[in-house]
């Protein structure tokens, strides 16, 4: 059993910074993928970025590569999205997520954390 807790959302202009964080308890976290989703409203949820289980691979969707970065704190049982140059199109609830295997859907993943709240005024 894994429980995920985001924190770290805000309100940010357009071309700022955030980092979003993805605290998770239970002994097996590091042998889980940590993905991250995303939600704005009336659209689903879409793949943001994914880190390994080692830390070692990170993935990103297309719309993010070059201003996000996923991250791994082993010893702290965290995971990281940095984001930068933030675009009014990144508001959204984010979302961290666990699985077994790397997959872009979300379905694919086991354990979901609460969801923080990213908004960006332009």
């Amino acid at each position: 059993q894994v429980q995920l807790v985001e924190s770290g959302g805000g309100l940010v202009q357009a071309g700022g910074s955030l980092r979003v964080s993805c605290l998770a308890s239970g002994r097996t976290f590091n042998s889980y993928v940590i993905a991250w989703f995303r939600q704005a409203p009336g659209k689903e949820r879409e793949f943001v970025a994914a880190s390994s289980s080692s830390g070692t691979n990170t993935y990103y969707a297309d719309s993010v590569k070059g201003r996000f970065t996923a991250s791994r704190d082993k010893a702290k049982n965290t995971v990281y999205l940095q984001m930068n140059s933030l675009k009014p199109e990144d508001t959204a609830a984010y979302y961290c997520a666990a699985g077994v295997i790397y997959s872009r859907d979300s379905g694919r993943y086991d354990y979901w954390g609460q969801g923080t709240q990213v908004t960006v005024s332009s």
